[in-house]
């Protein structure tokens, strides 16, 4: 198929212009930057420990394998030590270890976006893309102000991290990504129309991810992880745990499981173990206020309202969809009301930039944050 060049797309002079500056970080609302011919650029992780989270905090009624993921959110595939291993199960049956697989689940062969057949259907994609960073601002309550210079370092850093996974050529799709790096702790969701456009920021918020030098801690891993109903979501129940923490967060939020990865443990010699590797909201009252600094067992912390809008507008469902599409509509597609884009993505690529220096766009959480934490909730996620 030929080339051809996406317009640049103008909003009209007024409140709508003004809008999109603000979301874009211009001063005109023009989408060129889309257009081709751009350079592109948590709980307990013991298997006895998990047991007891996952009580309070996983869907009872999940999905298959749903169960199993609460059961042993971040959960070593390694016993961890004789006194874990003795542990009472605080009312729930200990996740065995055997439940972590040699290999991760087989996932199916992705069905990609075709690319836009002209230039305007290129120029319908781009402008969903405006909207859709019109509404991250709208809804997404805790956000980053991420300078322009930074969206582009960010953009070229995807890029090659697709790239080194095979993925080079990926367009037409909303990919999340996650910087690990300590002094940064944020989430960023990018956009591009086609494999000639540079991929262009729709929004940023800080999380939490994991906290090593602490028992049953693992670092997030890194690289390109697929979302795929193969590692079935869940929602959660929104009840306490033990520390009275809702792990999962308030009732409803949606876990997006990615299933069986290897882990780095943070805690004793190191090494590596199976790890249930999830995206989930935290408890917003006493642990979403320390979102932007480490303090997950190894799973992506979110906040509330991101989590919110990933759900309802489908940001990573492609591979649901296309079940769906098949006459298979999932549980989790119909327990709640959505929006859902047809730009769905399925990718969220973990990198770690080791920035010596925290941004100013990036700031701890205060003093006031930290007073509600109880007793205990440094240690459960």
């Amino acid at each position: 198929m030929r080339d051809f060049v996406v317009p640049s797309l103008r909003r009209p002079i007024g409140a709508l212009a003004v809008a999109a500056a603000v979301v874009f970080g211009m001063p005109s609302a023009s989408a060129s930057a889309l257009a081709p011919g751009q350079p592109a650029a948590e709980a307990p992780a013991s298997a006895t420990a998990a047991a007891s989270s996952a009580a309070a905090s996983s869907s009872a009624a999940a999905a298959s394998g749903a169960a199993s993921a609460a059961a042993t959110h971040t959960a070593s595939a390694a016993p961890a030590s004789a006194a874990s291993a003795a542990a009472p199960a605080s009312g729930a049956s200990a996740a065995s270890s055997a439940e972590a697989p040699e290999v991760p689940a087989e996932l199916p062969p992705p069905v990609f976006h075709a690319p836009p057949a002209d230039a305007d259907q290129a120029a319908i994609i781009t402008r969903r893309a405006l909207a859709m960073r019109d509404a991250y601002a709208r809804e997404v309550t805790r956000r980053l102000a991420v300078p322009e210079a930074a969206q582009h370092e960010y953009a070229e850093r995807l890029q090659q991290a697709l790239a080194a996974k095979g993925r080079g050529d990926l367009a037409g799709e909303y990919v999340v990504l996650v910087d690990r790096a300590p002094n940064v702790q944020a989430l960023f969701v990018y956009f591009r129309t086609t494999a000639h456009n540079a991929w262009q920021w729709i929004g940023a918020s800080p999380v939490s991810t994991g906290w090593p030098g602490r028992y049953d801690h693992f670092l997030t891993p890194t690289g390109v992880f697929e979302h795929s109903p193969v590692n079935m979501d869940f929602r959660a129940e929104g009840t306490e745990n033990d520390n009275r923490i809702r792990g999962y967060g308030a009732r409803g939020r949606r876990i997006f499981d990615f299933g069986w990865v290897d882990g780095q443990r943070g805690w004793g010699k190191g090494g590596t173990s199976p790890m249930r590797f999830q995206m989930h909201s935290t408890d917003p009252d006493k642990l979403e206020p320390l979102l932007g600094i480490r303090h997950s067992k190894g799973c992506v912390r979110i906040p509330g309202s991101l989590n919110a809008f990933l759900d309802h507008r489908g940001i990573l469902d492609a591979d649901y969809e296309t079940r769906a599409a098949q006459g298979e509509l999932p549980r989790i597609l119909r327990d709640a009301p959505r929006e859902p884009t047809p730009d769905a993505g399925r990718y969220l690529v973990v990198i770690d930039t080791a920035t010596a220096k925290r941004p100013a766009w990036s700031p701890l959480p205060g003093h006031a944050a930290w007073s509600k934490v109880p007793k205990g909730g440094d240690t459960a996620d």
